[in-house]
C-alpha cells in the first residue's frame, strides 16, 4: 500500500523557519518533520511513499538523494568520483517524489498524483505537518469495512489556554490547556480510493472544501475517530513543543522501537 504525503505547503504561519525550507522539513530530534511521518506509517508496514513536492521541493529532493550516504559509513575516492558505502543503516523504504506546482492547492496536488496511485484499491494520504499516535493498521481496516471512497481521521485538538470553572467569583476548578471544545476537525489522515480524484476540478481546488463537502452529502466519507495524541506543528510555539515532547523520550507519535 502506498502513502501519499502533501508537503509543497509554504507554512507561512512558522516564517520563522519556513523561509529557508518547507514545512516537512523543520527538525524535531535532529529529523525532518518528514521522516517522523514515514515512520509512523512505516511501523505500521508501509513503506512506499508519494511525496507532493511544491515551495522548496529541491530541498526535499537533496535530503532524500543524498539520504544513504548520510546513513552510512562511506568512503570517498576523489579521483575516480565514486563513493563506496559500508554499514548502510538507511530505512527501507521507497520515495517517490513529484513536483506538483509551487501555487497549487491540495486538491490540485493530489490530483497530479493520479498516474502513480492507478490501479491501486486505496491508499493512505496526509499532510507533512502534523503528528499523531494513530493506528494506521486499524485506520485502513476501518476503511475497507466502510466501503466508502474516503476516510477521514476525526480528532479533537489541543487546548491552547487553561480553562476555569467559576462558582460566582470563586474557581472551582482549572484545567490546564484542556483538549479544545469537544469538537472534532479534520485530522489530516486520510484513507483513499483513488475515485476521490474524480471530485477535484484542477490545481485550484482545495481538498478541504468542495470535494470533502461532496462526498459528504454523497455520503461516501467515513470518520475514523481518534481520541488518542494529535498536533499540528502550525507555529514556533508548536514546533518547540513537539521537540520537547521528543527530548523527554516520551513523544506519543513514536509508535516505532528503535531511536534515530
Amino acid at each position: 500500500m502506498k502513502a501519499i504525503i502533501l508537503a509543497g505547503g509554504r507554512g507561512t504561519r512558522i516564517s520563522e523557519e519556513s523561509h529557508l525550507r518547507p514545512k516537512p522539513m523543520i527538525e524535531i530530534g535532529g529529523r525532518p518533520m518528514l521522516w517522523h511521518i514515514m515512520s509512523l506509517y512505516a511501523s505500521h508496514g508501509i513503506s512506499d511513499f508519494i511525496v507532493a513536492l511544491g515551495y522548496r521541493g529541491d530541498v526535499i529532493k537533496h535530503y532524500f538523494a543524498n539520504y544513504p550516504v548520510h546513513a552510512s559509513d562511506v568512503t570517498i575516492d576523489l579521483r575516480r568520483g565514486e563513493i563506496r558505502t559500508h554499514r548502510n543503516s538507511a530505512e527501507n523504504w521507497r520515495v517517490t517524489l513529484v513536483d506538483t506546482g509551487e501555487a497549487t492547492m491540495t486538491g490540485g496536488r493530489l490530483k497530479r498524483l493520479a498516474r502513480f496511485i492507478e490501479g491501486e484499491d486505496c491508499v493512505c494520504m496526509t499532510y507533512g505537518d502534523g503528528l499523531a499516535d494513530i493506528d494506521i493498521a486499524a485506520l485502513i481496516d476501518f476503511h475497507r469495512r466502510e466501503r466508502r471512497l474516503a476516510t477521514v481521521t476525526a480528532v479533537v485538538p489541543p487546548g491552547r489556554y487553561g480553562a476555569l470553572v467559576m462558582e460566582g467569583t470563586r474557581v472551582a476548578s482549572f484545567t490546564e490547556k484542556p483538549p479544545g471544545d469537544n469538537a472534532f476537525i479534520n485530522g489530516g489522515f486520510f484513507v483513499l480510493s483513488p475515485a476521490v480524484l474524480d471530485y477535484i476540478d484542477g490545481d485550484d481546488t482545495p481538498w478541504e472544501q468542495a470535494p470533502l463537502e461532496r462526498l459528504a452529502r454523497h455520503g461516501e466519507l467515513a470518520a475514523y475517530r481518534h481520541t488518542g495524541f494529535w498536533h499540528a506543528m502550525d507555529t514556533l510555539r508548536d514546533r518547540m513543543h513537539l521537540e520537547a515532547l521528543w527530548e523527554s523520550g516520551r513523544a506519543p507519535w513514536r509508535t516505532w522501537c528503535a531511536a534515530a
